[in-house]
Order: C-alpha cells, then sequence, then structure tokens
C-alpha cells in the first residue's frame, strides 16, 4: 500500500534524486577527528592562534538548525556528544558546494571539516573549510520548539525520540554507565558474573505468569524465565559461593508506569552471609552509582527529594505497619484477628475474609503502608505464605529472612537468607503446586531438580535481586518505566 507523501517530503526526496543523478554515493569513507564537545573546549585556545596554525578537524552529524545569510550560513550540528555551531562561507568551501549545501535539509547528516573559533558574539564554533553530504534525511523533523512530546510517538520511534530530545539520550547513557558501574562493583567484591537460560523447562523462582514458547526440534514447550533465581542456586550448590547475573526477565503480566513484560533484573548470591548482610552491600552499591554516575545523594523524583545517604532505616513489616502507616500500637498485629481489626479501622474491611494470617498481614502493609515509602527503606520479616524460597525465622516460624527494599512506594529490591533444607523446599513446591490446582495462575511450578540439587548441600545463602529499569528511573528522575527502556512493549497500533 503506498503512503501518501507530504510536500516537504516530496521535496526532499527531489533532492535525493537530484544528488544521485550527479553521482551521490551514500559514502561511507568518513574519518572523524573530533567531536562538537572537543571543538567547544578548544575553541577559545584556537581563537588565539594565527588562522594558518590553527588545527584542522573533522566532525560529523545531523544538521538541527540552520540559517541561510546570503554568501555565508549558521548551523547546528548533532553528534554523540552534543551540539556545537558551524559557521559556512562560500568563499571558504567554493560556489559549487555552496549551491549544493543550500539544498540540504534539517535533519541530514554531514561531514565537516574546519577549524575551531570564536564568533564575534562569542560562541565557540567551527569555521568550516569543507562540507559533504552523507546521507539525506527524507523525513521533517519534528517542530524546533515543540519538540516531540506525543509520548505513543517517542515509544514506538524511540530513534526519532533520542534526535530531538537530548534529555532522553542522557537518561540511556545514564543508564549504560550505572550498569558498567554495577558490574565493576560486583567484580570488585569477588563476584562472579554468569548467564543462565532464557527458555526454561520449569519457570521458576518467583509467583509470576511466564510466557510459553515451543521448541519444533524437541518438540518441547518451554517457558521464557521469569525469574532467574534457581539456576543461580543450582551454582552455588556447585561452588561458585558468589555470582551474579545482569539479564532480561519476562512475565506475562500487566503494564504499568512500574511494569513492563520485558525487564532487566541483577540477581547476586553469596554463600555463608544472612541477608542482614545485603542490606549493608545494597546501601553500598546504591551510594556508589549516585556518587560515580549521578553526582548527588539527594535525586529529584516525582516532586520529592530522595536522599540515598546512608544508613536507611530497617523496620519489621509489623514495625512498619505501626511507624509509617500510623496505625495505633493498640491494634495487637500478632494475630490474625488483630490484623483484621487494625484494617477495619483503615477502611481496608475486606482483609478481615482473609483466613491466613501471613496474607492478611501482608494485605495491610501491601495496600496501606508501601505507598507512603519515601526515601530508600528495608522492609524485613516477611511472612512465610508469601515467601516460599526464603529461611523460616528461627524465633516465629510464621516469618521469614527476608526484606525488600522501598524508595517512593516502589519496591527496589528482594533479598533473603535463602531456604537450604530440601525437605522443606519440597514440602513448600507441594504447596505451591495445590495453589496452581486451585486457579492460581501465579504460583509456582514443582522442580523437583532443584531439590534434588539442594540434596547435595548449599551451604548457608543470601540472594537479592533488583530491578535494573527501577533503579535507572529512580537514579535519573523517570517517572515512567517506558522512559527507561528503549524499545517498551506496547499495544498493535490500528
Amino acid at each position: 500500500m503506498s503512503v501518501e507523501l507530504t510536500d516537504q517530503e516530496q521535496v526532499r526526496r527531489e533532492r535525493l534524486a537530484a544528488a544521485r543523478a550527479l553521482g551521490y554515493p551514500f559514502p561511507n569513507d568518513v574519518t572523524v577527528t573530533a567531536t562538537s564537545q572537543d571543538v567547544l573546549g578548544s575553541a577559545v585556545a584556537e581563537s588565539e592562534r594565527a588562522e594558518a596554525d590553527r588545527k584542522s578537524v573533522t566532525i560529523a552529524g545531523r544538521i538541527m538548525t540552520l540559517r541561510m545569510m546570503g554568501k555565508a550560513a549558521f548551523f547546528h550540528l548533532q553528534d554523540r556528544a552534543g551540539k556545537v555551531q558551524v559557521y559556512l562561507r562560500r568563499d571558504d568551501v567554493g560556489e559549487a558546494v555552496f549551491e549544493t549545501f543550500r539544498s540540504f535539509d534539517l535533519g541530514d547528516i554531514v561531514e565537516v571539516g574546519g577549524y575551531a573559533f570564536v564568533t564575534k558574539t562569542g560562541e565557540p564554533s567551527l569555521h568550516a573549510k569543507g562540507i559533504r553530504l552523507l546521507v539525506k534525511c527524507l523525513h521533517p523533523l519534528p517542530e524546533k520548539w515543540h519538540g516531540l512530546t506525543d509520548v505513543e510517538v517517542r515509544y514506538r520511534k524511540r530513534y526519532l525520540d533520542l534526535i530531538v530530545n537530548p534529555e532522553v539520550r542522557e537518561v540511556f547513557i545514564k543508564r549504560a554507565k550505572i550498569i558498567a558501574e554495577i558490574r565493576r562493583f560486583f567484580d570488585d567484591e569477588g563476584y562472579v558474573e554468569v548467564e543462565t537460560p532464557m527458555m526454561q523447562m520449569i519457570p521458576g523462582g518467583t509467583n509470576a505468569r511466564p510466557f510459553v514458547t515451543h521448541h519444533n526440534t524437541l518438540d518441547l514447550t518451554l517457558y521464557m524465565r521469569i525469574a532467574l533465581e534457581l539456576p543461580l542456586k543450582r551454582l552455588i550448590v556447585g561452588g561458585l559461593e558468589r555470582v551474579y547475573e545482569l539479564g532480561r526477565v519476562f512475565r506475562n503480566e500487566g503494564m504499568s508506569t512500574e511494569h513492563n513484560p520485558e525487564f532487566t533484573m541483577l540477581e547476586f548470591y553469596v554463600a555463608y552471609q544472612r541477608y542482614e548482610h545485603l542490606m549493608t552491600l545494597t546501601e553500598n552499591l546504591v551510594v556508589q552509582l549516585c556518587d560515580r554516575v549521578i553526582g548527588s545523594r539527594v535525586i529529584e523524583f516525582d516532586g520529592k527529594q530522595i536522599d540515598y545517604t546512608p544508613p536507611w532505616p530497617r523496620l519489621t513489616m509489623l514495625d512498619a505497619i505501626h511507624e509509617i502507616g500510623g496505625i495505633s500500637r493498640d491494634h495487637n498485629l500478632s494475630t490474625l484477628e488483630g490484623v483484621a481489626e487494625a484494617a477495619r479501622s483503615v477502611g481496608l474491611s475486606h482483609i478481615g475474609e482473609i483466613q491466613d494470617y501471613g496474607l492478611a498481614l501482608y494485605e495491610l502493609f501491601d495496600k496501606y503502608v508501601e505507598e507512603k515509602i519515601v526515601d530508600p527503606t528495608f522492609i524485613t520479616r516477611h511472612p512465610m505464605a508469601i515467601s516460599p524460597l526464603a529461611r523460616p525465622a528461627l524465633d516465629d516460624l510464621r516469618f521469614t529472612d527476608r526484606f525488600e527494599l522501598f524508595v517512593n512506594g516502589m519496591e527496589l529490591a528482594n533479598a533473603f537468607s535463602e531456604l537450604n533444607d530440601p525437605e522443606d523446599q519440597e514440602e513448600r513446591f507441594r504447596k505451591q503446586v495445590e495453589a496452581r490446582e486451585k486457579g492460581d495462575e501465579e504460583a509456582m511450578y514443582m522442580d523437583s531438580d532443584f531439590v534434588t540439587a539442594l540434596e547435595y548441600g548449599m551451604p548457608p545463602t543470601a540472594g537479592q535481586g533488583i530491578g535494573i529499569d527501577r533503579l535507572v528511573m529512580l537514579l535519573t528522575g523517570s517517572t515512567s518505566i517506558r522512559d527507561v527502556i528503549l524499545f517498551p512493549q506496547m499495544r498493535a497500533e490500528d
């Protein structure tokens, strides 16, 4: 089906056709010797030299603004480092080249040779001595002053978003630096980075709905992984006492500003440590990211100033309901009846219908407390009922040695002292299977091989997962997960 072209698109195609007729080859013999920032940084010093002594450089990039002034022109060239103004005169480049330049459009990619200088108005610039077209842009860029603001277009056409919104490029550059710094941190701590399968015969490691696929040669149903946990713990059994993985995870669930079906997880496991060790490790990791990548420990997010300066509060779930939720300690949260009564006092009467103490307590925390947490806070001692892979707390078997890290109402990390009792693990898997048979599509599958691995002996281990996308959101002040994923999942276009 043909697409009707706008007048501007038609003109651009005509100009490309004219260039082709003159032998335009889409050249690729480019040798870039400087960036826009190199030119800006050297302009003052170069202006103090005699013109014959100025260093010649070659830059390349996209024309973002263009102002013709008779026999001369000014335009801004954008490359990976930023923007720089270019001054071009007919007398310097020759009449033929200058006339060809007149047919250039905003968005065209060009190569420019020249030297750095400072204009009479004081702007560091490049004085062009030569220019040639590298790639013709066949579509107009979004209008200069209004930019690309339609979020649907921004996410579907991320390439266009990156061209016209420099702050978007900066977010993804910071994301790359954050991930590089995470690797450096764990490498320095003696961890080994590993890779585990994305397609699994049994999806495990958390409660979530998997994506299903099929291997034709093996005639085998496979699942896209929903977590990294169980393969990594198998490696702990095998003697790799400190392991981590940065990898994609897939969950067949809803989408929101905090959820994307495909996202990036960091999971790490360390033998002979308890979950308390991971709280300190996490503080050190995030502070290092703030210091080395962001440049501040206080970051604005959604109109709030979030302070990552350690130490961060550590509260049990029960204490958080009182201290953060504001529910009076007159309510006895150690019993199912007390949780139901506390819930009714804040308008959550449906919790009284839950017959499991742990599930009721967590529902009260989830619905009434989470969103009130702003600065980073560790919430510890989660109920056994919601923690099928965590060690029980020996002083009260209704709870586990587990924590979650919350920032601005979002769960950022989940960690616990790992369950390494194979008989206990098998029994918990059986309860998950029963829940699945009763209709819980997010309940775990039985993983008999993992139980067998535990039977060989897994040392006392602490493990944690951190959502990288949410971490980047919080550290860059991005309020939607789609703003930190280059190609977020979208609904089909009509």
